[in-house]
């Protein structure tokens, strides 16, 4: 970075006095954790989203493996996951001891392609997690169908979704689990945290033991389980930060919107492409762009803190030593990842910060 820039980083959390308040009101209380607060929160997500059931826990990842664990994924069985995702979507279905097939995407919104999902399928498949990518909703009426179609459970990891919706319909509503992740990049944060939601009560009730050694209200251990819970200082910060996600969701979206304009002007990079049926909450933004690995330099020299979202799950060491994938098997995926990167975008950007990055992209020239 130049001496004397702003850095802007590609996410950042807001935390503003009340959110303060709600902590220190929590550190007050008689409860630091397993207590009432995170009750309040699992409402709150559930009313938020129109669900039934919340589950909360330490992590996004957590939740993803939560998820497994309630639709008894195990040795033997197979789970079909996007390639392009943070690893953490499959290495949920590793922790289960099952193996993840991983699936292609579409080139212009990089989001799981259900064409590619049902060539996938076979005897062994039990469940398709699909990958709300940089804040866009899948086309989960397809998902569905071929879900409903083959037997299979339908998963949303939704991490970078909340408040989005697809067809007039909220994401948490539209898969049997939806995963969403709090870390402080998200559009909200609990500091670390995660929350499962669905309307299924079976799977909530496995999913509350397992967040906690397996261990029932009467001290019974009834199965294998992890400490993945969250304390109530962790929730007292999210209801604080729900109340305020709206407002944060359309500080995105208007965001978004000026780099939109901007690319229409200048083709330095071309942007992912937007849905109709669908609201995006842009988590990220995304574009591609002719000659990255500069780019990536020059932008960071000027304070910028672009990123790359993500390396293929295909392409890590782990995934080819361990299933035997190679360079090749998710030919669209490692195309978009040599020119994919993502610009800064998060509510607390000023309108000099847009500025900035618009006049450096500009200097790329």
């Amino acid at each position: 970075m130049k001496p004397g820039s702003h850095f802007i980083p590609y996410g950042h959390q807001i935390i503003d006095k009340d959110d303060i308040a709600a902590v220190c009101s929590a550190l007050c209380s008689d409860y630091l954790t397993t207590g009432p607060v995170i009750d309040r929160f699992e409402k709150a997500i559930c009313t938020y989203t129109g669900t039934r059931y919340g589950v909360a826990v330490s992590s996004g990842t957590a939740a993803l493996h939560c998820a497994m664990y309630a639709l008894d994924i195990g040795r033997n069985d197979e789970v079909i996951v996007p390639s392009m995702t943070f690893v953490a979507t499959a290495n949920c279905v590793c922790f289960s001891g099952a193996t993840p097939v991983l699936a292609d995407v579409e080139s212009d919104t990089l989001l799981i392609d259900p064409e590619k999902v049902e060539a996938l399928i076979n005897s062994k498949t039990k469940a398709i997690i699909g990958v709300d990518y940089a804040g866009q909703p899948c086309d989960w009426d397809r998902l569905r169908h071929i879900a409903d179609k083959y037997g299979l459970a339908l998963v949303a990891d939704s991490c970078h979704a909340i408040g989005a919706e697809y067809k007039g319909r909220k994401v948490g509503t539209l898969a049997d689990m939806t995963v969403f992740s709090f870390h402080p990049v998200k559009h909200i944060t609990t500091g670390e945290g995660g929350m499962i939601v669905t309307d299924n009560k079976e799977y909530a009730q496995k999913m509350y033991l397992f967040r906690n050694h397996g261990i029932t209200r009467h001290s019974e251990m009834v199965g294998l389980g992890y400490n993945y819970r969250i304390t109530d200082i962790q929730c007292a910060l999210g209801i604080s930060q729900l109340e305020k996600l709206s407002e944060w969701i359309k500080r995105r979206q208007e965001i978004a919107l000026s780099y939109d304009h901007f690319f229409v002007e200048n083709k330095i990079a071309e942007p992912l492409k937007v849905k109709q049926e669908v609201q995006h909450v842009y988590h990220l933004y995304v574009v591609r762009v002719a000659d990255k690995e500069n780019i990536l330099l020059k932008l960071k020299s000027d304070g910028i803190g672009v990123n790359v979202h993500y390396m293929p799950v295909h392409l890590h060491q782990f995934y080819k030593q361990k299933f035997g994938y190679k360079k090749g098997f998710c030919p669209v995926a490692e195309d978009a990842y040599k020119n994919i990167i993502s610009l800064p975008l998060w509510p607390g950007m000023q309108e000099n910060d847009i500025l900035h990055i618009q006049n450096c992209l500009n200097n790329l020239n």
